[in-house]
Order: C-alpha cells, then sequence, then structure tokens
C-alpha cells in the first residue's frame, strides 16, 4: 500500500513541476492555485507512503528520481526541450541510483 500512496506523490509533484512555468513566477492565479495544490498533495502522499512503513531514503529517492526523469520526458514531448547526451546519461544514473537504493533497501 506505500507504493500506490508513493505514486500518487509522485503524479502530484510531476503535475506541479509541469505547471510552474504557467503559472509566469506564480503571476497567474489558477496555475498558480494548482501547481501549488499538486505539490501539497504530493507531501501528503509522500508522508503516509513513509508512515505506511516505507523508509525515508528509499521513498525519496523514488519519489526525486521518477519524478526528475518524468519531467525531463515531459520537457522533451511537450515542451520542446533538448535530450542532450548528458542529459539522457543524467537520467540514467538517476534510474541507477535509485534501482541501487531499492536493492540496498531490501530486507
Amino acid at each position: 500500500m506505500p507504493y500506490v500512496f508513493l505514486g500518487l506523490a509522485i503524479t502530484s509533484e510531476v503535475l506541479g513541476t509541469s505547471l510552474l512555468k504557467a503559472t509566469q513566477g506564480f503571476t497567474r492565479l489558477w496555475p498558480t492555485v494548482t501547481c501549488l495544490a499538486a505539490y501539497a498533495g504530493s507531501f501528503l502522499a509522500l508522508s503516509v507512503a513513509l508512515a505506511r512503513g516505507m523508509q525515508v531514503g528509499v521513498g525519496y529517492a523514488v519519489w526525486s528520481g521518477l519524478g526528475t526523469t518524468l519531467i525531463v520526458v515531459i520537457g522533451a514531448l511537450f515542451l520542446h526541450e533538448p535530450v542532450t547526451a548528458a542529459k539522457a546519461l543524467g537520467v540514467t544514473l538517476v534510474i541507477a541510483g535509485v534501482v541501487v537504493l531499492n536493492l540496498g533497501g531490501a530486507h
């Protein structure tokens, strides 16, 4: 069950981050309200995942790593941001780090 809440946390965080540009420096009301609500929902869901037994290091690594990876993909697909070799290597290293932390956190 903690992974369901972690999935919700990642989804909410990615939504909030995706909306940051639309807020135009937090000067547009509805994108700002939605962005902040998404971040609040993300932290709430992450805290529930941790309260239900997920290790903090593993939970945070998966949350931040998958969130970062998804934002890079969204940036490339929808915001037309370039995917450079350095970016691809960085995302690969983030994913590898999350996998290693999960393997090391197993009982």
